[in-house]
C-alpha cells in the first residue's frame, strides 16, 4: 500500500489524476442516488417501528 501511495504520489501524470478524480465523482454521484433510494423505504420502516411501539407502550 505504501509503495502505491509513494508511486502515486511521485507520478505527474495528469491525465491519470483526472481520471482518478472522474471515478470519485462517479462513485460520489453513485453513493448519492443510491442513498436517496433508500431513504423512502428506511423511513417507512422507521414509522412502522415507530407505531408498532406506540401500540404496545
Amino acid at each position: 500500500m505504501s509503495k502505491f501511495v509513494s508511486r502515486f504520489m511521485k507520478d505527474e501524470s495528469g491525465a491519470t489524476a483526472i481520471e482518478y478524480g472522474l471515478i470519485a465523482a462517479l462513485i460520489a454521484v453513485v453513493l448519492v442516488t443510491v442513498m436517496g433510494t433508500l431513504k423512502g423505504g428506511l423511513t417507512t420502516a422507521f414509522d412502522n417501528i415507530k407505531t408498532q411501539l406506540e401500540k404496545t407502550s
